[in-house]
């Protein structure tokens, strides 16, 4: 059994339809990645999932449970987290807080030291800002911040939307190289990502929408190599 299967969504906006009967499915432990132009409905497909968005026909299925109704607050207790473009993070609150923030659904003190422990070593920047206000961070720290707050809910899967997005390429990097080394700790990983030459270098397999629909699904790496793609999306 899949840890997440999207059976057949379909999403509006008013009149205007969003995502086309989509239907896929990702295993524990992989990395998945979304590619597809601005505007292909990546980031509906992720709101969908998380319970920001009901779509009007489908379903989504955690685990086995659906969850297509269920709250967004609730979903993130079952065990998924959502790292959103733009990072979001609470500019008026410190690192720390924001920290805690993304723990909140968890009641177990301890643990939760023990996880921001682990947050803050796979990110030292954020130790070393821990009492400063997320708004004055840099792109790549806020970044960081939105990745690490998600991590304190301690997810079994995370959905991260445009990591990359204004960022520069050592910055980008350097974020690709914690999105590897949180899915070799144990997370599964859906990553929605318009650097589609980066997310296929690290990814298991790989979805191709155009307008609403998949129009591909393969192999990662056999999508490295297609012709089309390299055209499309690779700039080759």
């Amino acid at each position: 059994m899949a840890m997440l299967e999207i059976k057949d969504i379909e999403v509006y906006y008013g009149m205007i339809q969003a995502i086309k009967g989509i239907s896929f499915e990702v295993n524990e432990g992989e990395v998945i990645a979304l590619i597809g132009a601005n505007g292909a409905g990546k980031t509906t497909i992720l709101h969908t999932i998380t319970g920001l968005l009901s779509p009007k026909h489908g379903s989504v299925l955690f685990e086995g449970k659906d969850i297509t109704k269920v709250p967004a607050h609730k979903i993130v207790s079952l065990g998924m987290a959502h790292v959103p473009e733009g990072r979001r993070v609470f500019a008026d609150l410190t690192v720390y807080e924001n920290l805690k923030m993304g723990a909140y659904t968890r009641k177990d003190k301890t643990e939760i030291d023990e996880t921001l422990e682990d947050v803050y070593q796979r990110f030292p920047r954020l130790k070393e800002r821990k009492n400063q206000l997320a708004g004055t961070l840099s792109g790549g720290e806020q970044q960081m911040l939105a990745m690490g707050r998600a991590l304190m809910s301690h997810p079994k899967i995370i959905l991260m939307d445009e990591p990359s997005m204004g960022l520069s390429p050592i910055l980008v990097n350097q974020i690709f190289d914690i999105i590897e080394e949180v899915s070799k700790s144990g997370t599964t990983v859906l990553l929605v990502e318009q650097n589609a030459k980066k997310a296929l270098s690290i990814a298991d397999r790989a979805y191709v929408l155009e307008t609403g629909k998949i129009v591909l699904d393969k192999d990662a790496k056999a999508l490295m190599d297609d012709d089309s793609i390299k055209k499309a999306y690779l700039g080759e």
